[in-house]
């Protein structure tokens, strides 16, 4: 194995941790796995009523553990019914559970690893799980491979807690500067905080991320691997103010973190670092869409086209970018004067607007930027052909890891004989959400968007789930894991690519061949790109 897909391993298996092992001690705790280890066999409905928990997000913890090769999950869509079974690992991994307790117990407890900015009064607490850490929490490694495999699954698990939380808030305020990089440095000279920061270095030098000699740092190999890709952390640990809470969302009130008012911020996620880990995590899907819109608005004008609508706007900076495209590299870019591109940003968040409109202004980019909800399409349409005479079927609409987050509304058409083939585990605020109705309510989102992108098309670029049994067989090569567990307690509808694709048929809306793509271009791809468009 190369050293590279070695360290790409390692940045999965740390996401894999920081869901895992608050999940992991939540279950441990409540006795759940003691029960699963008993009865060897159990249902999702047996362990609820026991242990009077919230069936919703119960069931996305069991398939997090089965995700992580723990236990086995078999879900029946006819039946619906959900099975837990102990395997082979089970008994052991559950006994190491206590391990997770000391990064648990500082999730939940402090700031450390929610906050951005680390501070020096957090010096005690990194020293005694470093020092832990350091001897590998005293545990004796087996000559068993597979319990092997297990301690070294659940310390790399640990070093997950420690190392993603601390590389966001590096990454974030600035620290992965290029001449950083490529320099020897005094913690003093470059944290405002530095003896926490020694700290931290002289643990990431244990880790072989930093050489040190006297007192002077500098980057290895392997350091720079990872700090050069601090983003890919960003949004699941965007994520843990959510798993501080999971104890409540598996056993409390389970609409307690999303009850807030109207314009308070949100309390499940930091918000700012989901926006910046999104932004680099993306920037490779990014690459492809480029080649769509170039294809596209290099066609004949009268086959091209008016405009592009991005719906969650987000700061308006994919639509500045595809802006930018289509100016330098298309056809249509050198007829702008005759035939103008109608550039409309839409989104849910006030703030996004205003946002959007500062940057689009200070980019010298005209476009329209206005309210607008993914679940109606309707009212988008009629806003736009009142206020602006555009019609909203004569632009491309392009959208980017959005459609899974949509407002969960009730099916209003229930199709008696589906049978989802869905493995996903879904929810809202705590109640489980059966897979035939969650496909009903994809159906029923993308029959309202059909008849307005069936010319153009739909551009999206979608996160998907896979089986837990697949995920499993392909750790360190998929976030599947992390995916599953930051979207599912966070009330949105990750389905598999196949369930995308059939529910877009049955609402009229067929993916060009030319331009799907799947990522990785393997049967556990996690993230599509699609070109949806009427026949």
């Amino acid at each position: 194995m190369t050293e590279k897909k070695e360290y790409r391993q390692k940045i999965f298996q740390h996401l894999d941790g920081l869901v895992t092992a608050p999940v992991a001690m939540a279950l441990y705790k409540k006795g759940i796995c003691k029960v699963i280890l008993e009865k060897e066999k159990v249902t999702l409905s047996e362990l609820t009523k026991e242990f009077n928990a919230n069936d919703g997000y119960l069931n996305i913890a069991v398939r997090t553990l089965a995700s992580q090769g723990f236990l086995e999950y078999t879900l029946d869509n006819k039946e619906n019914t959900i099975t837990i079974q102990s395997n082979a690992k089970s008994a052991y991994a559950f006994s190491l559970f206590p391990l997770y307790q000391d990064v648990v117990h500082l999730l939940n407890e402090t700031e450390l690893f929610t906050s951005v900015r680390i501070a020096t009064n957090f010096i005690p607490q990194l020293n005694a799980i470093f020092s832990k850490f350091k001897n590998n929490f005293e545990i004796q490694f087996s000559e068993n491979q597979e319990e092997r495999a297990i301690q070294e699954q659940i310390l790399t698990h640990i070093e997950g807690y420690l190392v993603a939380p601390i590389v966001v808030s590096l990454g974030m305020t600035g620290m992965f500067h290029k001449y950083f990089m490529e320099t020897s440095f005094r913690a003093e000279e470059f944290h405002r905080e530095p003896e926490v920061f020694k700290v931290i270095l002289d643990f990431f030098a244990h880790l072989n991320w930093f050489t040190e000699k006297n007192g002077n740092y500098q980057f290895t190999e392997t350091g720079l691997f990872f700090a050069k890709r601090a983003t890919a952390y960003g949004v699941t640990v965007s994520y843990l103010p959510m798993f501080k809470k999971v104890e409540n969302l598996l056993f409390g009130n389970p609409k307690s973190l999303r009850e807030i008012a109207p314009h308070e911020d949100e309390i499940h996620v930091n918000r700012e670092m989901n926006v910046w880990g999104s932004g680099g995590a993306h920037a490779t899907y990014f690459k492809v869409i480029d080649d769509i819109i170039i294809e596209l608005f290099n066609k004949p004008i009268n086959e091209q086209p008016k405009g592009i609508l991005d719906m969650g706007c987000g700061n308006g900076a994919f639509l500045q970018h595809i802006f930018e495209v289509i100016e330098r590299q298309t056809v249509r870019g050198k007829f702008l004067e005759e035939y103008p591109l109608f550039l409309v940003g839409a989104d849910y968040n006030q703030a996004a607007l205003k946002v959007t409109r500062a940057n689009l202004i200070k980019a010298d980019i005209w476009a329209k930027v206005i309210w607008g909800d993914i679940g109606r399409p309707d009212l988008l349409a009629k806003d736009l052909e009142e206020n602006y005479t555009i019609d909203l079927k004569d632009l491309l609409n392009v959208r980017t890891f959005l459609d899974h987050n949509r407002i969960w509304e009730e099916p209003k058409e229930i199709k008696m004989d589906r049978i989802s083939i869905s493995t996903g585990a879904f929810a809202h605020r705590g109640e489980r959400m059966d897979n035939n109705r969650v496909e009903d309510n994809l159906l029923q989102h993308l029959k309202k968007w059909s008849p307005y992108v069936q010319k153009y098309g739909l551009l999206i670029i979608e996160l998907h789930t896979i089986s837990p049994q697949l995920t499993a067989q392909n750790l360190g090569k998929t976030a599947a894991t992390a995916y599953d567990a930051t979207h599912g307690f966070s009330d949105q509808f990750i389905v598999e690519i196949d369930v995308l694709h059939n529910m877009a048929a049955e609402a009229g809306l067929f993916p060009e061949p030319l331009y799907f793509k799947k990522f990785p271009s393997t049967d556990y791809a996690t993230v599509s790109i699609n070109l949806l468009k009427g026949h």
